[in-house]
């Protein structure tokens, strides 16, 4: 979020409340501290913004979910490459 002065948010105030209109919101300070934010009014707040665990009971996992991923890095892993020089090394360099 971006911090301007006062004197700078007097100078570009109109762009800076379009900006603030379009969701960019801002803080304007005095000699360097924090004094106000500027935001939205149909900005969301407090218990409006949602958060991790909102769908909670609304989705189902299975329990499998993640073999496949664990199959293909297995797999992987045993992948050995030959050289034009008749060297075998694997995708991560070793030997």
């Amino acid at each position: 979020m971006k911090t301007v002065n006062i004197h700078e948010a007097k100078a570009h105030l109109s762009k800076l409340v379009e900006e603030a209109s379009k969701g960019e919101a801002f803080i304007i300070a005095k000699a360097g501290k924090p004094v106000v934010k500027v935001t939205a009014l149909n900005a969301p707040t407090g218990a409006q913004i949602r958060r991790l665990g909102f769908m909670l009971g609304q989705i189902s996992v299975p329990d499998d979910f993640d073999r496949m991923a664990r199959r293909r890095s297995s797999e992987s892993s045993a992948v050995v490459h030959e050289t034009a020089a008749g060297h075998t090394s694997s995708p991560l360099g070793c030997r």
